[in-house]
């Protein structure tokens, strides 16, 4: 990697690490406009960061050193899972064979860590909440590894940089991969939805404690430590947008696209597009019954099975 692509690379880490927490920001804005709502505004939750950020931290007297912990360690593979994302649509800061699964497994040391911090609480409420969150990212991350391979097959390589950079964006230009990647982003929008807490798996704005995933549990973090797990969300949102942004590239069939300042600006229109997808869907579309959650992540797994299938076929 040259000076000049490291030079894009960090810059459009820079870009996620201040931008992502915009995307929640527009989701509320844009579906209280559909919904014909005043709403809030697009940086409260850069707003809402400050304020914890300014608070103390309580901690219950049963908790141990593992729900202190776990803030840091969601936020720090939240960071880690985005140095290893072609964010800038042509190499990642951090790139190996097979960091695709390195992305996955750091995600999911994430999530552990959170479910632990849950469990050390010692509440039925938050268990519960751990319980749901873990069994529906079992049921996500297959069909996330079948759009990675799906990727991988594409561009002849298992590495981010490849399924998400150039090699990607030449096979989609010659047009034999653009059904199958249009599949995967359909695919990895659907599973995003789940890994992010979103609806239709999840209501980030409920506050019924027995329809609650991941806000169930977090009810005992507060202050600092709420505002990192709050910031690691819109962190993983916008590691997706990025993903997605890609693959749609990729798709249209333009092959390598401008480096630089345009794909920084591609970066941001992608942070701003997922926030106004996930408005809409959140508009339109209510959250699902716990049975139902399941046929729901199968459905998304399947858009990238049947595009693995077209591109081996």
């Amino acid at each position: 990697m040259t000076d000049s692509q490291s030079g894009v690379s960090f810059t459009a880490l820079a870009v996620l690490l201040i931008a992502a927490p915009i995307i929640p920001g527009v989701a509320s804005r844009t579906k209280a406009i559909l919904t014909g709502r005043q709403g809030s505004p697009v940086w409260q939750l850069y707003a809402d960061l400050w304020k914890l950020a300014q608070r103390g931290t309580v901690l219950s007297t049963r908790t141990t050193w593992i729900f202190q912990l776990a803030p840091v360690v969601l936020l720090a593979t939240t960071i880690v899972a985005a140095a290893l994302v072609p964010l800038d649509g042509r190499v990642s800061i951090v790139r190996f064979a097979g960091d695709a699964v390195a992305f996955a497994g750091v995600l999911g040391l994430g999530r552990f860590a959170l479910s632990l911090a849950a469990l050390d609480t010692g509440s039925s409420l938050e268990g519960m909440g751990a319980s749901r969150e873990v069994t529906f990212a079992s049921l996500a991350e297959p069909g996330l590894f079948v759009a990675f391979a799906t990727l991988g097959v594409i561009a002849h390589d298992f590495s981010l940089s490849a399924m998400l950079g150039d090699a990607a964006g030449r096979v989609g230009a010659s047009g034999g991969a653009g059904p199958s990647l249009v599949m995967v982003a359909l695919s990895v929008f659907a599973l995003s939805l789940a890994e992010c807490s979103r609806v239709p798996v999840d209501d980030p704005s409920t506050h019924l404690e027995l329809t609650m995933v991941h806000e169930v549990m977090v009810l005992d973090h507060s202050g600092p430590d709420l505002a990192m797990i709050l910031y690691a969300g819109a962190l993983k949102l916008g590691l997706f947008s990025a993903i997605l942004m890609n693959v749609l590239v990729a798709a249209s069939g333009q092959g390598k696209w401008s480096f630089g300042g345009a794909a920084i600006a591609a970066l941001v229109a992608s942070f701003v597009g997922m926030g106004v997808s996930i408005g809409v869907v959140e508009s339109i579309v209510a959250r699902l019954r716990q049975p139902k959650v399941p046929l729901y992540l199968a459905g998304g797994s399947a858009l990238a099975l049947f595009g693995l299938i077209l591109v081996l076929r």
